[in-house]
């Protein structure tokens, strides 16, 4: 109830009624003699006394429920379906070369795509199981960790990216060119043009795109320019199709982080695809 601010809610994470949650709530409080949670129009706000509890508590209980999920895991049949958000891109061309262990020991996955306030609100409502996010996770319901930490880099057709590197002024042609994004905020293109020293101004993007694929798609058209994570960009670099913009002071890094909710891990086939995913993931 702590993480989810609802007894509705905890109760339905915990697979208890909301009078057993309630009622474990009421006797905890007299074991330790201090009230744990006002209640409100909303939910339930927790006191400074249940905030103290959750401190001393940290990771613990959560670390022993994913230890049981997993033996369990171990010695049941792993039916069921596995439902991963994350995005598509990196699902399609990364996530899925780790799922064959899975489906072969019986579990059905089902894929979607989203952004990262999609991610967290498809797993906080428990929509989906796990997720795969360019960004930690900064709701408190959520725990992440960091499987993969990617170069970014400035690529362009052979035949734009000679435009750029040719012309007497690198920053004036490049900003020249049409610029494709993952979104209007320019996320991955500011960090590479901050961490080179290019001041951009103001830049319209040419098109926006949050599948990182169309924005490669129409590189390889001889279309403008972008910032990609290499994982989608050795295959074409090796075929000629796309080539490096040279950094003038270096690259920048894109972390992607696996993304759950404490209370899924008690469903073991959760708990087991989470450790199949954590150890292929980091080590590729």
């Amino acid at each position: 109830m702590y993480r989810q601010r609802s007894v509705t809610n905890a109760a339905r994470s915990l697979n208890l009624t909301q009078p057993a949650v309630s009622q474990h709530i009421a006797g905890l409080e007299v074991a330790i003699g201090r009230k744990l949670f006002e209640r409100e129009v909303r939910g339930v706000v927790p006191t400074a006394a249940a905030d103290e509890l959750a401190a001393d508590l940290g990771n613990k209980l959560d670390d022993a429920e994913a230890a049981l999920s997993s033996a369990r895991a171990r010695s049941i049949e792993l039916t069921g379906a596995l439902r991963i958000i994350g995005h598509g891109d990196f699902l399609a061309e990364v996530v899925t070369a780790h799922l064959q262990p899975l489906l072969e020991a019986g579990m059905k996955v089902r894929l979607h795509t989203g952004d990262s306030d999609l991610i967290t609100h498809m797993l906080t409502e428990g929509h989906c199981d796990l997720g795969i996010s360019a960004y930690p996770a900064n709701d408190k319901r959520l725990h992440c960790e960091l499987i993969r930490n990617e170069r970014v880099l400035a690529v362009a057709s052979p035949q734009v990216a000679d435009r750029i590197i040719r012309a007497p002024d690198f920053r004036q042609a490049l900003l020249a060119e049409p610029l494709l994004a993952y979104n209007l905020e320019l996320s991955m293109i500011d960090r590479w043009l901050g961490k080179n020293k290019i001041d951009h101004g103001q830049i319209n993007p040419a098109m926006t795109g949050q599948d990182l694929r169309s924005l490669r798609n129409l590189l390889c058209k001889h279309f403008g320019w972008t910032a990609l994570p290499e994982y989608l960009c050795v295959p074409y670099l090796e075929n000629g199709q796309l080539i490096e913009i040279p950094a003038p002071v270096g690259s920048t890094f894109l972390d992607y982080y696996l993304v759950w909710t404490p209370s899924v891990l008690r469903q073991p086939r959760v708990a087991h695809a989470r450790q199949s995913l954590l150890w292929n993931l980091k080590k590729t």
